[in-house]
């Protein structure tokens, strides 16, 4: 085995690749090498700075260090979308591909399999299987959904390179085999459920209404797992919608 170098972790994985039959997938996977391609070279990285593995629905970059990751980053934000709304505008809508993508760092040694080994790959792969990256896709309107690491966006994003926004990422926490982690998602948070849904209520129908501080179980993406603090509005009787 290799010793371990500090390398940029770039992972895509398709959506719902398992649903589609044969002819689908294969054309995806074509589809998913294109973005790819064009991503990397908009990014100014060399074939000879990275590394690929192919996994079926997924392809995984690990790339040079060197490389400018404030560049990966902006091309990420930018191309990449660019580059997936130009092949879906042509596609029927159940041939669409989506993509959740995840942008990461750290220490990765390839063993003599040609396998690759590394608790910080291990990490990337846990952000980009996680059901909070899946939620988020299934509820935007665009291609992709893209997830940094905490030490991307505390080495990186933080600082708001040009191209980059800090405040068009929102912190979430991930669960994994090995315990919470933190990562940073950009776009906004995922909606809240619709007025008039099961267990909503209209915002105009709790305005001026009592208070009760109280604790929900659940997160920004549902009622799933730890706490929720905060101020509860109840009904005010007789209250309907303004228009």
């Amino acid at each position: 085995m290799t010793d371990p170098v500090y390398r940029t972790i770039l992972l895509f994985d398709i959506e719902q690749f398992g649903s589609r039959d044969d002819v689908e997938q294969a054309y995806l996977r074509r589809v998913l090498y294109d973005v790819v391609d064009a991503t990397l070279a908009a990014a100014g990285v060399d074939e000879t700075a990275s590394l690929r593995a192919d996994r079926g629905d997924s392809v995984m970059e690990l790339i040079d260090a060197r490389v400018s990751v404030p560049a990966l980053l902006k091309t990420l934000l930018t191309e990449t979308p660019s580059q997936l709304h130009s092949k879906n505008r042509l596609l029927a809508s159940s041939a669409r591909m989506r993509l959740r993508i995840v942008l990461s760092s750290g220490y990765v040694a390839v063993d003599e399999l040609d396998g690759w080994v590394g608790s910080d790959l291990n990490h990337a792969v846990r952000l980009l299987n996680a059901d909070v990256l899946r939620a988020a896709l299934e509820q935007r309107d665009g291609d992709c959904v893209l997830c940094v690491s905490d030490g991307v966006h505390s080495g990186v994003v933080r600082h708001g390179p040009l191209g980059v926004r800090p405040g068009d990422f929102h912190r979430i926490t991930v669960d994994t085999k090995e315990g919470p982690s933190v990562a940073w998602l950009h776009g906004a948070p995922a909606r809240a459920a619709a007025p008039g849904a099961p267990g909503t209520r209209s915002p105009d129908a709790t305005a001026g209404a009592p208070v009760s501080h109280t604790s929900v179980a659940g997160d920004q993406y549902g009622v799933t797992g730890g706490f929720v603090n905060g101020d509860l509005r109840f009904d005010r009787p007789g209250r309907g919608d303004r228009g």
